[in-house]
């Protein structure tokens, strides 16, 4: 499901992006702008979801391992799994309805090469503040809530781990959640001070914050590969049978 939701995040924008950066197309209609910003925003949501998951699988296989495989059946996971989906779809509905009732009579340029929320909601000649709060609203929902969760879950793996007899039984358990570690450093740094930014970004540069913005929907899709691949055997002895083997 992370790679499935990388792929889609990734592909809503990076196609547009590139033939803006290419070939100078640097126009869209705002029915494909709204689309384009359901898409992304959407799986953004799903993913965050996904993150949350991962973090109760781990705390299931650290904290209570001999109750991992009746904890989390088939069933189960494809419960968790069609809940986050759902969420996301439901939670970003509104984004694209608020933004096509509001008129438009300012600048129709947006700083950034995809449509954002709040870059097209800006461009809007009315009050905003109903989407703008909508979209805290979501944005505390589920960024929140699910660093809470994660945070929670973490706190009792990590004391699961430090109670282990021997350091490297420590070590190597701590192992196992180091790459997902990562991958939620990797989303959710990036995604906050994207999301706050956006909003409240009077100081920050506008070059820094286009950087940001592109760095939040890109590397993560970029770097779960790479992190995820790298604790895979099968995949390393792949890359060196690559580099080493000679063709005859």
């Amino acid at each position: 499901m992370l790679a499935i939701t990388d792929l889609v995040v990734s592909t809503s924008i990076l196609p547009k992006m590139l033939s803006l950066f290419w070939f100078s197309a640097r126009e869209i209609s705002f029915s494909a702008c709204l689309t384009q910003l359901y898409v992304f925003h959407s799986f953004s949501v799903i993913e965050s979801g996904i993150f949350v998951a991962m973090a109760f699988d781990c705390y299931v296989a650290i904290c209570d391992p001999l109750r991992h495989a009746t904890t989390l059946t088939n069933p189960v996971v494809a419960k968790i799994s069609l809940a986050m989906v759902l969420r996301g779809s439901m939670l970003v509905l509104p984004y694209p309805f608020l933004l096509r009732r509001w008129p438009y009579c300012r600048t129709n340029v947006i700083p950034q090469p995809y449509c954002g929320h709040m870059a097209v909601l800006k461009l809007a000649c009315v009050d905003i503040r109903i989407s703008s709060y909508y979209g805290l609203f979501v944005l505390f929902c589920v960024m929140g809530l699910d660093v809470i969760f994660i945070i929670l879950s973490y706190t009792q793996i990590l004391r699961a781990i430090f109670s282990l007899p021997t350091k490297d039984a420590c070590l190597k358990t701590l192992g196992t959640c180091s790459f997902h570690l990562c991958s939620i450093l990797v989303f959710y740094i990036p995604g906050l001070f994207f999301s706050l930014s956006d909003r409240f970004h009077q100081n920050v540069p506008l070059h820094f914050h286009v950087l940001i913005v592109n760095v939040y929907y890109l590397m993560p899709s970029m770097l779960n590969p790479i992190i995820y691949g790298v604790r895979t055997k099968r995949i390393w002895g792949r890359v060196l049978w690559l580099f080493t083997h000679k063709r005859t």
